[in-house]
């Protein structure tokens, strides 16, 4: 068994950007995602959902320049305008594919 370190990027976003940042994130150099929809409260409220979006949760696994250019980006274009957070974990990774 031979683990691989790597940063687990987590996205709260509304849905109407979600597919924005997914498309991102590939673009970026992540090779794979997953995304959930979510609710809940945080520091700007409530968030209502858009007809039946909900809010999205969206996760890779990447290396660790992957990830510094994928939090740079949300940094920039995405945290302030719409109600996003980001979370980055650094984890380790058993897996059969490439993932780093």
């Amino acid at each position: 068994m031979k683990l691989r370190n790597g940063k687990l990027i987590t996205v709260i976003a509304e849905a109407i950007v979600s597919d924005r940042i997914i498309r991102e994130i590939l673009r970026l150099g992540a090779t794979g995602y997953s995304a959930h929809p979510v609710s809940g409260q945080g520091s700007r409220g409530v968030r209502a959902s858009l007809g039946e979006r909900k809010n999205v949760r969206i996760e890779t696994v990447v290396n660790e320049s992957v990830a510094d250019r994928i939090l740079h980006l949300l940094s920039e274009s995405y945290v302030q305008p719409y109600a996003v957070i980001v979370f980055a974990r650094d984890v380790e990774v058993l897996s059969g594919g490439e993932y780093l």
